[in-house]
């Protein structure tokens, strides 16, 4: 680590002020600070200091990301080969994953972070680790046959749109990631239509499988063909689906990760779940269509609903910041979710839809939980005065 330091001690006069590479002071500074915590030290006024910071939170949520993300490396290939009819290992699976997977990656995070960078420069202020964590929910939350030049689109669409316009991290009111995700729904729907269409290669200029289409359970259930999955296959996520949305089972992995690290506010994740369930269980009351007559508890697991209530429906920037308004949030995105897809099928994946919807609703959810709490208080100083004087 001395060593590192040392390297990057020598070469920081280059990007400081009179140095060759000025204008790239900025850029240099974000891999600094990605690479070790810098000496800074607060010089005069009083500030309060705490163990978390905005690095050690993004590293959090990376890690949380974990489960997720290597679950869906893993069925990207365990898809590929089940359509085939191959014989494949669980490390061909998840070779042919993680060749698939990587380049998605890696090009949300190269298109991402250039946008950081010429914004941070042009600007003059700090890039913050806020793109860490919208970097790798990108890729998960769409297909994995999306080209990658979609994927640079939507990335450098929902960061310009989604963050800079609005001054950056901690600025933004909609969630970068899914508006990435609704940029290439409205854009480019036949992409993200409910369906993972899975190309399996040539052979003496032949496709292997020409045309396999892999439904997922939500587009069985909106469309009314094909076969639903089991419960046991969508909660640990055997379906087909986007890249990190699949298992729930990995996803509550990483949720005791964000709850336990207090990143992920609790509240909000668990508003979601009684949410979606409460209002499934309202539509199964009157079920005058077999969409209605799912079983509510399905709904959980199916599509984004895990994925967005424990990694999307909690981002600190977008999201309520009352104990309250965190309820009401989370309980209306659920809610909405729910009744996104029983009626209207024609957008199936309606947890995207919610929270965005939300997102520009939780400044006016807060805003009214704080009034009626000062409200409250008020008429309590009120009645104490009173008595006082009587």
């Amino acid at each position: 680590m001395k060593a590192l330091i040392n390297l990057v001690e020598k070469v920081k006069p280059h990007f400081e002020k009179g140095g060759r590479f000025e204008k790239l002071h900025r850029t240099f500074e974000a891999f600094e600070t990605f690479l070790y915590v810098k000496g800074d030290v607060t010089r005069s006024g009083t500030h309060i200091r705490d163990a978390i910071d905005m690095k050690r939170t993004m590293v959090h949520v990376i890690i949380a990301l974990i489960p997720p993300l290597l679950f869906g490396i893993w069925n990207v290939g365990f898809q590929h080969f089940q359509a085939t009819g191959e014989e494949a290992t669980f490390m061909d699976q998840v070779v042919f994953g993680l060749i698939k997977v990587l380049p998605i990656i890696i090009v949300s995070y190269v298109s991402g972070l250039a946008v950081e960078f010429i914004f941070a420069s042009t600007r003059n202020h700090e890039v913050n680790e806020g793109f860490l964590v919208s970097g790798m929910l990108i890729p998960l939350v769409i297909p994995v046959t999306t080209p990658l030049w979609m994927v640079a689109v939507a990335t450098i669409f929902a960061v310009i749109i989604g963050k800079e316009v609005f001054g950056g991290t901690g600025m933004n009111i909609l969630n970068p990631a899914l508006l990435a995700r609704a940029f290439l729904f409205f854009a480019y729907p036949s992409y993200l239509s409910g369906e993972v269409w899975i190309y399996t290669g040539l052979e003496d200029g032949q496709q292997l499988v020409d045309g396999f289409s892999g439904a997922t359970a939500l587009a069985v259930m909106a469309i009314g063909e094909g076969t639903m999955p089991s419960d046991f296959d969508m909660f640990f996520g055997f379906i087909p689906g986007s890249i990190g949305e699949t298992s729930t089972f990995a996803i509550l992995l990483g949720a005791i990760v964000l709850v336990a690290t207090g990143v992920g506010s609790f509240r909000i994740m668990a508003s979601v779940f009684l949410g979606g369930l409460f209002m499934g269980l309202m539509l199964n009351l009157l079920a005058v269509n077999e969409f209605m007559a799912l079983p509510a508890y399905k709904h959980l697991i199916m599509g984004g609903f895990a994925f967005g209530a424990v990694y999307m429906a909690t981002d600190p920037v977008s999201a309520s910041q009352t104990g309250i308004g965190k309820y009401i949030y989370g309980a209306m995105i659920g809610i909405l979710t729910v009744l996104i897809r029983v009626l209207n099928p024609a957008y199936p994946e309606g947890m995207m839809l919610a929270i965005l919807f939300m997102n520009v609703f939780s400044p006016l959810i807060d805003y009214y939980v704080v009034e009626a709490q000062s409200k409250k208080r008020q008429k309590r100083i009120e009645k104490i005065r009173l008595q006082t004087q009587a």
